[in-house]
């Protein structure tokens, strides 16, 4: 029996290579190709959209090179940092914790039972609907549109600010602990079924339970977010250090402004650095 060459091996290997089996056919068949005619013409719609986009929001990047100048300028004014009233600021950037704090808190606990009937697999599509609305209109409202509300019912002060920022997170929380509700593993809710369980402890054993990790950390991000914004709420008489930057600006005291930035600064970042690590943990 003659031994193969090197060339009858090399020809055979080709030869089988050549063969493609059915399944793989069928696979490489299924799979989309990467350019069509449709993603060519959605491409084109989103190009023509970032266009009009840019038109409408009257961007000018040459505008903005002219004028860097003026700015930095303008940003020179606001050094050196003038810190006389930094106790009066001290206790100015604990009210505006504080009111992230209640309006947090409050936001979370009001989210809970809106999340429930805004989740689909757990509440019925009707529910869901109206429950998802209400909560755009809370989220599509800014908390200075709310703040002013509020001011006129409760007067002015940071009680205001915390029902301002209260409505408007909730409706963000509601959204966020809901999808993180539909994402939820079906065994455990299977198996609490499976029990005779009531659909409240189905609720309470096999869904609160797989996403309170979750919760607690889209809380802590919203809590930082809120004491930004309670920091501009002042600015309608909504209480916190808004008043005084408020003022200050008014005043055209560019050096208190710069003390109270650094000081919000500092605040938001060491409330950061906390919410990190106990998100670390819960997560």
């Amino acid at each position: 029996m003659p031994k193969p060459t090197p060339e009858t091996s090399h020809a055979n290997l080709d030869s089988s290579n050549s063969v493609i089996s059915p399944q793989v056919l069928t696979i490489l068949s299924q799979e989309k190709k990467p350019i069509t005619a449709l993603r060519i013409i959605w491409v084109l719609v989103a190009i023509a959209v970032l266009i009009y986009a840019g038109e409408k929001s009257d961007l000018s990047f040459v505008e903005l090179l002219q004028g860097s100048s003026n700015m930095a300028e303008y940003i020179g004014r606001y050094f050196p940092p003038d810190f006389t009233d930094w106790r009066f600021y001290l206790s100015d950037i604990l009210e505006t914790i504080g009111m992230g704090i209640w309006g947090t808190l409050m936001a979370a606990i009001f989210a809970v039972p809106l999340s429930i009937m805004a989740a689909e697999n757990v509440a019925p599509p009707w529910l869901v609907f109206i429950i998802r609305r209400f909560m755009d209109a809370m989220r599509a409202i800014n908390e200075v549109v709310f703040a002013l509300i509020f001011v006129v019912a409760v007067g002015l002060g940071p009680f205001a600010g915390v029902l301002a920022l209260f409505v408007h997170t909730a409706g963000t929380l509601g959204k966020l602990f809901s999808e993180a509700i539909e994402a939820i593993d079906p065994g455990p809710v299977e198996g609490i079924r499976a029990t005779g369980a009531s659909k409240l402890q189905e609720i309470i054993f096999g869904v609160i339970h797989q996403v309170i990790p979750l919760w607690t950390s889209f809380t802590l991000y919203r809590f930082e977010a809120n004491v930004r914004a309670a920091s501009v709420l002042g600015i309608v008489g909504a209480g916190g250090i808004g008043v005084s930057l408020y003022q200050s600006f008014r005043g055209f005291k560019y050096g208190k402004v710069c003390a109270i930035l650094i000081i919000l600064i500092t605040a938001v970042a060491i409330i950061d650095t906390i919410s990190a690590k106990i998100r670390q943990r819960l997560v």
